[in-house]
């Protein structure tokens, strides 16, 4: 890398820390603390049953030992650890608005960084296109954080595709004990029939982590603007063809197979509970992000 990149590099990096550093502290950290704090509950001890007790935290060994019912005890956990789940395939690179969707992801997983470094939690990241690219494991600290940054907006992909499952599975083979962590991706991860190729990696960590996802997508993404004769070439595939965008038949087919790609995600997220926002690069994800955790 030369000295001119290098130096652009930092002042990017620089950038987006100071940007969502701000963010962190002023808007994000209680919202994130209620939203996600206490979601870890460690074992603390047991003690007699007294009435009000949830009998879901009956402990039936010791009960039936001691031949008289006895509960177990919880606490708050005092830290949590965050794992970045960020999709570094070649479709982030595609944008239209101010922002591609690659950038765009960059500056939300420093929000959560910042945020949960607030929080005193440990952050990893694992970085990956239609193989895992890169993994960071889980530690503190602002130049911890920093490298996290510079490896989203750096790292060049060898893989073209996006693997989600792939992702997931690393993660639950890879952090043993519960997390919190966030998949950040454009989900374009689908088969013929528009069903999420990802399911059974999903359900395995679903059961494991405290997962969310955030999708973001870009505004053209969802509806192709009537501009003729378009030469248009797939970011991951690399293959190339003419469409005809000024056909409305072209524009319909395409608008209804992006929502479906949308409903059959969202449903599959429903399907497990796991909580999700979706946000459009043209967007103010500081509202997305703020809906997203106050609904949790």
């Amino acid at each position: 890398m030369g000295n001119e990149t290098a130096n652009d590099l930092l002042k990017k990096v620089r950038k987006i820390e100071i940007r969502t550093r701000a963010l962190s502290h002023q808007i994000f950290a209680g919202e994130y603390h209620s939203a996600f704090k206490g979601k870890g509950m460690a074992f603390s001890e047991v003690r007699e049953y007294q009435y009000g007790d949830d009998v879901r935290n009956m402990d039936w060994n010791v009960t039936a030992r001691l031949h008289s019912p006895y509960v177990k005890v919880f606490e708050e956990e005092r830290e949590m650890t965050v794992v970045l789940l960020v999709d570094i395939s070649r479709s982030g690179l595609f944008g239209t608005a101010s922002q591609n969707k690659r950038d765009f992801i960059a500056e939300i997983a420093a929000v959560l960084a910042f945020s949960a470094i607030i929080n005193n939690d440990k952050v990893g990241a694992l970085f990956f296109s239609d193989r895992v690219e890169k993994f960071i494991p889980p530690k503190k600290g602002r130049s911890h954080l920093l490298h996290i940054i510079r490896e989203i907006i750096e790292l060049k992909p060898e893989g073209t595709g996006t693997d989600i499952a792939g992702a997931l599975r690393y993660l639950t083979n890879a952090i043993k004990k519960k997390c919190t962590a966030f998949v950040l991706s454009d989900m374009l991860d689908v088969n013929p029939d528009c069903s999420p190729r990802y399911e059974e990696a999903l359900k395995v960590a679903a059961n494991r982590h405290d997962l969310s996802f955030i999708e973001i997508h870009d505004p053209r993404e969802r509806e192709i603007p009537d501009l003729g004769l378009v030469d248009v070439k797939d970011s991951e595939t690399g293959e190339c063809r003419w469409v005809n965008t000024s056909s409305s038949r072209t524009r319909r087919e395409y608008a209804a197979w992006f929502a479906a790609v949308r409903e059959e995600s969202e449903r599959l997220l429903r399907r497990y509970s796991i909580d999700s926002v979706s946000i459009a690069t043209d967007q103010d994800y500081v509202k997305g992000l703020m809906t997203f955790f106050q609904t949790r």
